[in-house]
């Protein structure tokens, strides 16, 4: 990595925390979803930075994927357990970063997926594995008497790669991978009053670019023209106008070269808490660029 490189993750990490913690502070009973959503995005652009993916604000069981719909007349409720997650890259190097707002009783639940953070953060340096990181997650959340979400993860960031190597478990796995020196990784752990397994909602206003295909319709040629812009970063079905929107967006999905990220539930009923910073890791630990 180099000193540009670097500037760039340090410098999405101070927008990305700004906006989240502002977007946070906007989450109250009675406030419009859609509003929170996009005062987040459009402060990203104003930086001058660009938005990695669409802002998720998911809601009690939700754990991830939703985000405002155009027109989406959504309110917080007293009560709610809300994931505010965000992204935002310059030059496309990425930092990542979730907080828990909590309108109702659930502070203990809140405090669990943050104590699981804090607890990675403390043991990250080169030669650890993912599995002992996971197993950190696992132990804190557990502490606290709930179950981590096995099946959702942190995740390796890279010049327009949002998720790839390392990924790191909510729960304690064998080895896995071994951390190096100059890794970029986000850690999110999701602590859960449910099963601690998510599964796919219908609800779906979140896609990315996973292929390159011709497409003979006019229309969709012209929406894909403007996706490939993102270089395969998600994108919202709200952000783009152009006719025939919904169907293309569906017929490209079937085509293989667009794909739908559905809402992520654990049971009904539960109540879903989240925290993620993005780390670049060091000699001797990490930084967190997020914090």
């Amino acid at each position: 990595m180099d000193d540009e490189i670097f500037d760039n993750y340090i410098t999405a990490g101070k927008i990305a925390k700004k906006y989240r913690d502002e977007a946070a502070a906007m989450v109250k009973p009675g406030v419009l979803i859609l509003d929170v959503v996009e005062f987040a995005e459009q402060a990203i652009l104003s930086e001058g930075a660009e938005i990695a993916f669409p802002v998720n604000i998911s809601l009690n069981d939700a754990a991830a994927h939703d985000t405002a719909s155009e027109g989406d007349e959504r309110v917080f409720s007293k009560g709610d357990v809300v994931k505010v997650d965000l992204g935002v890259h310059i030059e496309g190097y990425v930092a990542d970063t979730a907080v828990t707002v909590d309108l109702g009783d659930h502070k203990s639940l809140v405090e669990a997926s943050s104590n699981a953070l804090d607890a990675v953060i403390a043991l990250v340096k080169p030669g650890i594995t993912t599995g002992e990181l996971g197993g950190a997650v696992e132990a804190e959340i557990e502490k606290k008497g709930y179950r981590p979400v096995s099946n959702l993860t942190g995740h390796g960031l890279g010049k327009f790669l949002l998720h790839g190597i390392p990924i790191i478990p909510n729960v304690s796995i064998n080895g896995g991978t071994v951390i190096e020196e100059g890794m970029v990784f986000a850690v999110e752990p999701f602590a859960s009053t449910g099963s601690g397994q998510v599964t796919d909602g219908q609800r779906v206003e979140i896609f990315s670019q996973i292929s390159k295909k011709q497409t003979r319709l006019p229309s969709a040629r012209r929406l894909m023209k403007d996706i490939e812009k993102r270089k395969t970063l998600p994108f919202s079905r709200r952000w783009y106008k152009t006719p025939n929107k919904d169907i293309n967006l569906v017929r490209l999905c079937q085509q293989g070269i667009l794909r739908g990220y559905p809402v992520l539930h654990d049971v009904s009923g539960s109540y879903v808490s989240q925290k993620e910073h993005t780390l670049i890791v060091t000699e001797d630990g990490c930084i967190v660029t997020t914090a």
